[in-house]
């Protein structure tokens, strides 16, 4: 048997390298070089056979190749069919990552219940618990069938064994960094072993049509832990989040191959689990009060849109500078936003200490909320509420314009049906069709503030 090499594997981007640098040669990123051993290549195609003894695969014209016409396994859960893109595919793999207690193995324990309930079996595999634990999270979770199958293994092999014998409708496998291969000469959760394991595990999804999800530690930097091309071989990426003691659990795409990467679906956890929230916008604004800083905006997720509630404190800053702490928001756009609003609004805010969160641990991502952030540190730092009833929506530019943005109508359409009577959008091109709202253009920031509060804002007032 050809001797094993060594090489070292760039946990960010995969990259290879002879030797350990403290920073990658490829992505410039320092300390994730890890050790990596390499089987020597197996030379067993003589005669024109594959290393399995088939015949090699011939490429074929793309208008040959069937379509696979199996309809995708739909769950109860329409949150969960909305981040995989209408439900589970045939021969996917996926992998679902997020921070220790957050409900990782609780949200796959709901999803195998209900794949079982469906009619097929299931295997859940875990290399963390014992059956007896597992049993008992599946007994408060009310999710015991009998077609729910369970096996406490860490060796890769066993684990493709029953895999292939029992054929389950989906397998689970919690999780990919305690499996370990023996005949890799390296420690389970190593670069190697993860990388090896997800690989035979994903070829055998791909080969029998199983589909297969695989849990994954993630790092303090809140990535997944393990090599990189870790997310690049599977076929969808889901994170989910959220603090222990929030009630909101979001559950993320940053990959799908099968659908759109941008949805979320978002769950509460209770007693019993996880339950799905069937109405995220009446969720994430239960305890809104119109207060000064307050401001509800409407921003896209996927396909789907949502009303949230932004808010600031703005405070004297004890200090001299004054600092800024954003929660859900990006913290360039925030200076960004500041930034503006001194130089065209005329309002000094350098020595002002700047609080922003968004309500319900969503965190916001598109520009849309711009307007509605800046509206919200005017109104919290007056100490005037905005006007009830009143969603915000606008990309701010840096001359004061607030620009248009996608899908307008959309997002109109759900604060009209969450109860808005009016909204603040930019300027458009032609008619607004959006019924119950009185909707007000406006084409920079002191038009916004004319609008959205009810007092005159003076140049170098605070």
């Amino acid at each position: 048997m050809p001797k094993s090499t060594v090489a070292f594997v760039c946990r960010e981007c995969g990259g290879e390298s002879i030797r350990w640098a403290g920073q990658c040669p490829h992505c410039q990123a320092w300390n994730t070089l890890e050790e990596f051993r390499v089987g020597g290549a197996r030379r067993d195609r003589q005669a024109g056979r594959a290393p399995n003894g088939t015949a090699p695969a011939r490429p074929i014209p793309i208008t040959e190749v069937e379509e696979d016409a199996s309809p995708r396994l739909a769950l109860h859960w329409q949150e969960l069919n909305r981040v995989l893109g209408g439900g589970v595919v045939k021969g996917s793999v996926v992998l679902l990552g997020g921070e220790p207690g957050v409900g990782k193995s609780t949200l796959l324990m709901h999803l195998a219940a209900q794949a079982a309930d469906r009619g097929g079996k299931v295997l859940y595999t875990s290399g963390e618990e014992s059956a007896p634990q597992v049993r008992m999270r599946a007994t408060r979770l009310g999710a015991l069938d009998s077609r729910l199958l369970m096996l406490a293994e860490n060796e890769l092999d066993p684990i493709l064994d029953a895999i292939e014998s029992e054929r389950p409708a989906i397998a689970v496998v919690d999780s990919i960094q305690t499996v370990y291969d023996p005949a890799v000469d390296a420690a389970a959760g190593s670069v190697t072993q993860v990388r090896e394991g997800a690989a035979r595990l994903m070829r055998l999804a791909k080969q029998s049509g199983i589909p297969i999800f695989l849990v994954g530690h993630v790092t303090k930097e809140g990535a997944i832990a393990g090599p990189r091309v870790l997310e690049h071989m599977v076929d969808t990426v889901l994170y989910l989040e959220g603090e222990r003691g929030q009630e909101f659990r979001i559950l993320r795409a940053t990959k799908n191959r099968f659908g759109s990467a941008d949805e979320i679906g978002i769950f509460s956890m209770g007693e019993r689990g996880l339950e799905e929230v069937a109405d995220p916008s009446a969720a994430l604004l239960g305890d809104h009060r119109n207060v000064s800083g307050s401001a509800v905006l409407t921003t896209m997720e996927g396909t789907r849109p949502l009303l949230v509630e932004l808010q600031s404190l703005v405070t004297k800053a004890p200090y001299g500078a004054g600092r800024r702490s954003p929660t859900g928001f990006d913290l360039n756009r925030l200076h960004m936003i500041v930034a503006v609003i001194e130089k065209r609004a005329e309002l000094p805010l350098d020595k002002h200490d700047i609080f922003i969160n968004v309500a319900g641990g969503i965190r916001i991502t598109e520009t849309a909320a711009d307007l509605g952030l800046a509206l919200s540190i005017i109104s919290n730092l007056r100490d005037v509420p905005l006007p009830d009833g009143t969603v915000v929506i606008g990309e701010l530019g840096l001359s004061g314009e607030v620009r248009r943005v996608s899908q307008l109508e959309r997002r109109l359409g759900e604060a009209a049906r969450r109860g808005f009577t009016r909204a603040i959008i930019p300027r458009t091109a032609g008619p607004v069709r959006a019924p119950g709202l009185d909707c007000v253009e406006v084409r920079d920031l002191a038009d916004a503030m004319s609008a959205a509060l009810p007092f005159q804002i003076q140049s170098g007032a605070v």
